[in-house]
């Protein structure tokens, strides 16, 4: 059993994904991050001997530190985080529990602009086009579940999309030919999860749905076509293109809790024993 300031790998993989997500400290050592430059989802790097400069950032938020075996190094840092009156935890087994385990790892090298929201770094920035309905709500859900909590989306015209992001220094994406994008019949979530290696039975099934939605293909999904009529109507809804993303990422919040927890067969027996 872990100890009272630990969390197992189970559980931390079940917060992962949701608006209720720690922030995950990585401070494992350059030689051992090296040999498998990998991160947890959501994890950022950070040198355990300046773990207290952190500190003025976390209060008032849950905190999950790790390092390659989940002992000294980690569990020193969430100490002295405790020891500052920050709720931290160390990942019991580190990450080589969570590779063993074959948990998602997002390869360091395929995350764009990888700036660490701590301290006075700044998160990543997006742009994509104004008005957005499926992909473009779809894929900040994932950046922001499963990459950087903190990314910042810019919705702007078609036309200022490359001129935006080379002044702003932003990552286009959803539009036109640009490396985040659709490919032959895949859209741009399914770029996202390939290239980010969360290709998690749970997101490949939820981008079955975007898939289908986003592409007209609603034959490919029973849940495409109500995706796609839920974001339609949420586009109607709000004329602000933020206000819309903000209720946006609630609808698939749902959608991911529901392929991850719940069954058409847990419904389907409701249904039957509520007459």
């Amino acid at each position: 059993m872990p100890s009272p300031t630990q969390i197992t790998i189970s559980q931390l993989s079940r917060l992962i994904g949701t608006p209720g997500s720690p922030i995950i400290v990585d401070v494992c050592i350059d030689d051992d991050f090296n040999k498998d430059p990998r991160l947890i989802p959501t994890a950022r790097r950070y040198p355990y001997t300046e773990i207290l400069e952190l500190a003025p950032q976390l209060y008032s938020q849950k905190v999950i530190v790790v390092c390659q075996k989940g002992l000294k190094l980690s569990q020193g840092a969430a100490a002295l985080l405790r020891a500052r009156g920050i709720d931290a935890e160390s990942l019991e087994g580190g990450n080589i529990a969570w590779r063993e385990a074959k948990l998602p790892l997002i390869p360091v090298s395929k995350i764009p602009q990888l700036n660490s929201y701590f301290c006075n770094e700044k998160p990543t920035v997006w742009v994509t086009r104004q008005r957005p309905k499926i992909d473009r709500i779809a894929c900040p859900w994932l950046i922001r579940r499963f990459v950087d909590p903190k990314a910042t989306f810019l919705f702007v015209s078609p036309s200022q999309i490359k001129n935006v992001a080379e002044k702003f220094d932003a990552i286009p994406f959803d539009t036109g030919e640009v490396f985040w994008g659709h490919r032959g019949s895949q859209c741009t979530f399914d770029t996202f999860i390939s290239e980010l290696a969360l290709d998690t039975d749970v997101l490949k099934r939820l981008a079955l749905i975007i898939r289908g939605a986003d592409m007209g293909d609603l034959k490919s999904s029973p849940q495409s076509a109500g995706l796609l009529a839920i974001s339609l109507g949420l586009s109607r809804m709000y004329s602000k293109d933020m206000e819309q993303l903000e209720a946006g990422l609630v609808v698939y919040d749902a959608l991911y809790r529901w392929l991850r927890d719940a069954s058409e067969e847990d419904h389907q027996h409701n249904i039957t024993m509520d007459g």
